[in-house]
């Protein structure tokens, strides 16, 4: 079995952060690990209060994994300060990770605000140069880029621009009132539009830890990187397309849409 290690924070709801990295890996065959960087007090209305780690506990639980069961996979969440950032970069060097796929999380479907200010040059000068892919959403792609998105020719340019700062292929995603789902992806000398179809599902809480965590599934087990991200996008199209409403806010996917085991059917 492939595996891969996600390191992020926890949403006590259960719909985004290492809850949904773990539930999406698990969905798409892979043996889920986590760091956790932070605790958050949350729910589908927002986050009432979040409690970093100690960069020493952090590279802990990472020399832990990459020590016992190296995954073929990483993924990258929520992490809110600089130091830890700078932590996760020395492991990640140390122990010659692969297939990092780094979700730039700064403010939460809620409007929280994640990720402090500081955090933001490590975040660009450490951890996306050791990056495989970086998968911003419009908002965070104009923070990476330094320039406002209003067009799809700006998505291309800010794709152009975060690689050039990076070097590592770039993921922007649509939505935020910008296209019908379609989603840019740049990874050096050329780009390519992955169409997609907006589903008219207000319950969105964690689409960017679920589809950043089916991508690093996906390169786990060996596929392209443009295979991994079409892969992902229709693994996340079904979360949104089951429906679930849970929670009186935004609330989350049904990451187990396609789950069909003896152990989840209904018994007779």
């Amino acid at each position: 079995m492939k595996t891969a290690l996600t390191i992020a924070g926890s949403d006590s709801s259960g719909g985004a952060g290492i809850q949904a990295d773990i539930k999406t890996m698990s969905a798409n065959g892979i043996y889920a690990m986590s760091a956790i960087t932070a605790l958050t007090a949350q729910n589908t209305l927002g986050v009432k209060g979040i409690l970093s780690v100690t960069p020493d506990f952090l590279g802990l639980q990472l020399d832990c994994v990459f020590s016992d069961i190296s995954p073929d996979a990483v993924k990258i969440g929520m992490v809110s300060s600089s130091q830890l950032i700078e932590t996760i970069a020395e492991k990640l060097v140390f122990y010659n990770a692969k297939n990092i796929v780094v979700d730039p999380v700064m403010v939460a479907t809620s409007g929280s605000v994640l990720m402090e200010q500081e955090a933001l040059s490590a975040l660009k000068n450490k951890l996306m140069p050791l990056s495989s892919l970086v998968t911003p959403n419009i908002p965070e792609a104009q923070v990476l880029a330094g320039m406002e998105i209003l067009s799809m020719s700006d998505m291309e340019k800010a794709a152009e621009t975060i690689y050039d700062l990076s070097g590592c292929a770039v993921l922007i995603k649509g939505g935020h009132g910008m296209n019908d789902a379609n989603d840019f992806l740049f990874s050096g000398g050329s780009g390519v539009w992955l169409m997609g179809k907006r589903i008219d599902n207000p319950n969105t809480h964690g689409t960017g830890c679920t589809l950043s965590s089916a991508i690093a599934s996906n390169l786990a087990k060996g596929m392209s990187m443009i295979d991994s991200v079409r892969r992902a996008k229709e693994y996340i199209s079904g979360c949104l397309e089951a429906m679930l409403d849970l929670g009186q806010g935004s609330g989350p996917l049904d990451h187990l849409f396609d789950l069909n085991s003896s152990f989840i059917r209904q018994q007779e």
